[in-house]
């Protein structure tokens, strides 16, 4: 793992993969956040998890590297986090 810019630890992906979805991804949060409502934040959590997708869905993962691991460990929390958005969205119906 290296640290970025803002100082934070990051993950250091061997396709370099990760860095460009992370920013999408964190794009998306931020929209997700501004949003006022549950159905407004239904399609951008669905978009969230087809950006997440990328990662989980990688051919490069390999088990025995701690940065693959992370990425697919972290991948798989916001996946479910935008699942219960979604899943929210749909009983404010």
């Amino acid at each position: 793992m290296r640290r970025g810019a803002s100082g934070r630890a990051g993950i250091d992906c061997p396709i370099d993969l990760f860095g460009p979805t992370e920013r999408e991804i964190e794009e998306i949060t931020a929209s997700i956040n501004q949003a006022q409502s549950p159905a407004a934040k239904a399609p951008l959590a669905s978009e969230l998890r087809r950006t997440v997708g990328k990662l989980l869905s990688c051919t490069a993962y390999d088990p025995d590297n701690a940065n693959c691991r992370l990425c697919q460990e972290v991948s798989q929390l916001r996946d479910k986090t935008a699942a219960l958005v979604e899943r929210a969205a749909g009983l404010d119906r």
